[in-house]
């Protein structure tokens, strides 16, 4: 299954001449689309790249994919959860490029912020591999040279059905690829973004952070 993918994506080609624009169907619907892909050079997942960064950006922070506005079920027909993907992007009047299977028997989930079909299988690992880390962190040396540190962080993921929840984690946490790195010492050092990292279908590791 991991071949069909990408292989969708380039025959897709996500062209002007194939696709209605991003904002013709939910925006949601082509960030999890170009997500999975590996966010194809396109206007429209260029588009869709954006809300998804935007949304990391305070304030508020909200959940860069907000799959439960993507309407999953309405596109259930297809055999297997990638066909399922691709008709979600295709079905606003735009020819499929999968063959129609059977009909399929799936029965919907209840809708509470989560994705309105079953979304456990592997497949859509990529879903939960989005962690969104929001850190402000302080350091200086305080009048009676005792080294005054503060620190708060927020670790945002995603469940087994893609609902979104917050918890405190430890700065340690906090990815190499960020560009937090608080000094030796007790420098004075002050830190605050807040950075979203993921994989795509394939497990190809991507990042962005923003500071404030």
């Amino acid at each position: 299954m991991k071949p069909l993918l990408p292989a969708l994506l380039l025959g897709l080609g996500f062209s002007c001449a194939t696709i209605t624009p991003a904002a013709a169907y939910p925006v949601d619907c082509a960030i999890l689309l170009c997500l999975a892909g590996g966010w194809p050079a396109s206007a429209e997942c260029a588009q869709a790249r954006a809300v998804f960064i935007a949304r990391i950006t305070p304030w508020p922070v909200e959940p860069p994919l907000q799959i439960w506005n993507c309407p999953m079920h309405a596109a259930a027909r297809r055999a297997t959860p990638v066909e399922q993907l691709f008709d979600i992007t295709l079905r606003n009047g735009v020819p499929s490029l999968i063959s129609e299977p059977p009909a399929l028997p799936l029965i919907p989930l209840p809708v509470a912020e989560q994705a309105d079909i079953d979304i456990s299988d592997p497949v859509y690992d990529f879903v939960r591999s989005i962690h969104v880390y929001q850190i402000s962190y302080s350091q200086n040396r305080g009048h009676d040279d005792n080294c005054n540190r503060t620190d708060y962080l927020q670790l945002g993921t995603y469940g087994p059905q893609g609902e979104y929840s917050w918890s405190r984690a430890p700065v340690s946490s906090m990815p190499t690829s960020s560009d937090f790195a608080p000094p030796g010492g007790c420098s004075n050092y002050f830190f605050r973004s807040v950075f979203v990292d993921w994989q795509d279908y394939q497990g190809t590791y991507g990042f962005e952070e923003v500071r404030y």
